[in-house]
């Protein structure tokens, strides 16, 4: 992207042509800088489902991936949803298709599913509640004990729901985001032994999750240095943290939200290699493109968007709802 091309004007472009589209403009923390920037709301899946499930504008643009977009659809199914690169995919979504879950569901009769938000919609259609980072111990833990679990596709955010809980009966698909799976135990021992002072952020969805906690059980690490976060928790632990150094195991993206919620700390990632091609398919040219052309549409059958809401719905309003599988 040429420097002449993000002139001073192009946010003020971008914001002008939202108001005249009646546009919101969402984007996941794991997007490029400037489109952080001149997004109306930076978060989480959770976070950014819930802004997309209220919103007043007739359009959505959505700058994150495809399964973001069909949440964001199913949740506000009456607005148009825009995606700037209808090819920006999901390694863990393509993981665990329908086909597959209703064959899994077929062995566990009587089993709840749990689906961590990163599936298509026609995964969330055969699911009983979803899930994200934040929140997948939460919607475990009201799942009465006695009942089984099927939770996927995430086998590390699954691994750390298991550990946290302690649930003999769940049931892990072995699926992985390719970014995260690639943030190891092996490298993440390595940057704590030549960073002891620094604390950890750790996404769960990594591959040195269960590791960070045996690291912390051990000693290594002190526990209270060890967070494991979803995105959105990650800002917040930012905010508060009076670390001078904080190593973050996640999408390298998230790095820069962190530098602008405390500039005090240096934020470093684990790996500085974890980066999602897909994220970085919406660039701020092709932002500007979907803001004057209308493209890319993402639609959602209506059969398939009533199912899924159900299972999406209570993952947004878990804390008040009575327990699924009840």
């Amino acid at each position: 992207m040429s420097t002449s091309f993000l002139s001073s004007n192009w946010a003020e472009e971008v914001r002008a042509l939202a108001t005249e589209r009646d546009a919101i403009i969402l984007a996941h923390n794991y997007q490029v800088p400037e489109i952080q920037d001149v997004a109306h709301h930076v978060g989480d899946s959770l976070a950014l489902s819930r802004i997309a499930a209220n919103a007043k504008e007739s359009t959505i643009i959505f700058c994150g991936v495809h399964f973001m977009a069909e949440t964001a659809k199913i949740l506000a199914y009456d607005k148009t949803v825009l995606i700037p690169d209808e090819a920006a995919g999901c390694s863990l979504a393509e993981t665990l298709s329908a086909d597959q879950l209703r064959a899994w569901k077929a062995e566990y009769p009587g089993a709840v599913v749990v689906s961590y938000v990163n599936t298509t919609a026609a995964v969330k259609a055969e699911t009983d509640i979803c899930c994200t980072s934040s929140n997948a111990v939460e919607v475990v833990a009201s799942i009465p004990e006695g009942t089984e679990v099927l939770f996927g596709p995430d086998q590390f955010l699954g691994a750390y729901v298991q550990r946290a809980l302690g649930r003999e009966n769940m049931h892990i698909w072995m699926g992985e985001c390719h970014v995260h799976a690639g943030i190891n135990g092996a490298e993440l021992r390595e940057r704590v032994l030549a960073e002891p002072e620094a604390e950890l952020f750790i996404h769960p969805e990594c591959g040195c999750a269960t590791s960070a906690l045996y690291l912390a059980s051990s000693g290594v690490v002190p526990k209270e240095r060890t967070h494991i976060l979803s995105t959105g928790g990650m800002v917040e632990a930012a905010i508060a943290t009076k670390a001078k150094k904080v190593l973050v195991a996640t999408e390298v993206g998230m790095i820069y939200q962190l530098s602008k919620a405390n500039p005090n700390v240096v934020f470093e990632p684990v790996n500085r290699a974890a980066v999602c091609k897909y994220m970085k398919m919406n660039t701020p040219e092709k932002l500007l493109r979907t803001l004057r052309e209308g493209r890319y549409e993402v639609t959602v059958p209506l059969d398939v968007a009533q199912r899924a809401r159900l299972s999406v719905e209570r993952m947004i309003a878990l804390g008040t709802p009575s327990p699924v599988g009840e």
